[in-house]
């Protein structure tokens, strides 16, 4: 009929947690996703290359559309928000043209990853799926062969950007703990677990399961820095 509109139905975003860095602990859902994708999102650090887009590479079609939300990694909020508004516009505008868009994700999508701000912005106007992936905590307790828990005991999972007393206070009162985003407060968080008693009883996992991947006792290691993706497992 002259006159009438046809309805474009509008994509899916699909958030795809792609592990810890080794591909091939991506699950099968994931590659699945990727491989047929249409439109890939991620994050680029300061504009740098992308570690989720690094991991999904070999599966990446080389006709997908890629969007890369240049994050700035500041202290200030703000210009972080302003990344998410745009990156989140330019899914919006894949997705309302009826294309699927898949973002890839570090480790897991829900687990202090960055995509719960683009589903935020977007989850109340589109479809959205979560793919849950392998997290950087159980890929660095397998890489030193050491559970993080049994029985009853209960895990804490610090992240290490906390004020020294608060990271005391969690550290002195867990039975086990994974210490996350360590990078520049490893120094602070050293003379806490020299404090407590701790030393011996951890260890510092860089990079897991990547091909860079670093394996070191805390007591043993000098300096007041380590990488931002270093996971310090902790147990009494």
């Amino acid at each position: 009929m002259a006159g009438t509109k046809t309805m474009v139905k509008t994509g899916t975003l699909y958030g795809v947690g792609v592990g810890p860095g080794d591909p091939e602990l991506m699950t099968v859902k994931a590659w699945r996703l990727i491989s047929m994708a249409n439109v890939v999102a991620y994050l680029c650090a300061n504009g740098k290359d992308s570690t989720a887009r690094d991991i999904a590479m070999p599966f990446l079609p080389e006709s997908a559309l890629e969007i890369a939300i240049d994050m700035p990694m500041r202290v200030e909020r703000e210009p972080a928000q302003k990344a998410y508004d745009q990156g989140a516009e330019e899914i919006a505008s894949q997705l309302n043209r009826g294309q699927d868009v898949v973002m890839l994700c570090e480790g897991d999508p829900f687990f202090y990853g960055s995509f719960m701000y683009i589903f935020e912005r977007l989850s109340g106007k589109y479809k959205v799926v979560v793919v849950p992936g392998v997290t950087s905590i159980t890929a660095a307790a397998a890489a030193i062969g050491q559970p993080l828990v049994s029985r009853e005991e209960m895990l804490k999972i610090i992240p290490a950007t906390l004020p020294e007393d608060r990271l005391h206070f969690e550290l002195a009162t867990s039975q086990a703990a994974a210490i996350i985003k360590v990078g520049r407060h490893f120094g602070k968080l050293k003379l806490i677990l020299a404090e407590l008693g701790l030393l011996s009883k951890a260890t510092a996992i860089e990079y897991a399961t990547h091909d860079n991947q670093k394996i070191t006792p805390v007591e043993n290691i000098e300096g007041d820095t380590l990488p931002y993706f270093t996971t310090i497992i902790v147990r009494n």
